[in-house]
């Protein structure tokens, strides 16, 4: 069964943005819009942890924090991730001091939440073991953590970019996406869909991965679409 996510936080838009890269990513997420929802919610669906807003419209997230911490049983240890705009580290010492496990300011990379939230589940014993952090296509190996890619044990060379996109497009193996989804996986929000960088990019990853980059087996083109990284390789 997929980890279950409680995100309690007013903006939609970025709530949504985030809970879909988050449910990519493997994980089942419910949205909350404000504190007294979000209490409700989590006594209602006992989530694996909680991604909190500091600032909501009704309570504020040190508030919805602290009574959490008072909830009975194993809801008072749920995990917390505490999300602020605010940059005064006093922030991130009272909500640390109130129970929160992590802290993260705003504006943020989607990347390091789902970083961060699976070091939190770590360290409380939900995590997935360290080798799923691996993705394996036949001879084709991504260590997401090391950052490497390797083919047959031998190295690929690709920069921090390309990385990032294989590891977009091979986290949705079989899923057919968009240049623009693919960039928004990548960087965390919308950018120009006719921005045609990226074909350069997946050809120089191809060149780096496939056998015949030519003939791709692995990063396949749909006309008029995008690209779909294929399940079946090798």
């Amino acid at each position: 069964m997929n980890q279950h996510l409680l995100m309690i936080e007013d903006d939609a838009r970025l709530a949504n943005m985030v809970a879909e890269y988050l449910r990519q990513s493997g994980y089942q997420v419910d949205h909350a819009g404000d504190g007294h929802s979000g209490l409700t919610m989590l006594q209602a669906l006992s989530p694996h942890l909680v991604v909190l807003d500091l600032m909501l419209p009704d309570i504020d997230g040190l508030e919805v924090c602290r009574r959490i911490r008072t909830l009975p049983g194993a809801l008072a240890t749920t995990p917390i991730l505490m999300l602020t705009a605010k940059g005064d580290p006093m922030d991130r010492i009272i909500g640390l001091e109130m129970g929160a496990d992590d802290y993260l300011p705003k504006p943020f990379e989607p990347r390091e939440l789902l970083a961060r939230i699976r070091a939190v589940l770590r360290r409380h014993g939900e995590g997935p073991p360290a080798a799923s952090n691996h993705l394996r296509f036949g001879t084709l190996d991504i260590d997401r953590d090391a950052r490497l890619v390797s083919v047959a044990g031998q190295a690929c060379e690709l920069t921090s970019y390309q990385f990032d996109l294989l590891v977009a497009l091979a986290e949705r193996a079989g899923r057919v996406l968009t240049r623009d989804q693919i960039m928004e996986a990548v960087r965390g929000r919308e950018l120009d869909a006719f921005d045609r960088s990226i074909d350069v990019h997946m050809g120089r990853i191809r060149a780096a991965i496939e056998l015949d980059a030519k003939s791709p087996k692995r990063i396949l083109t749909v006309r008029g679409v995008g690209y779909v990284f294929a399940r079946q390789q090798d």
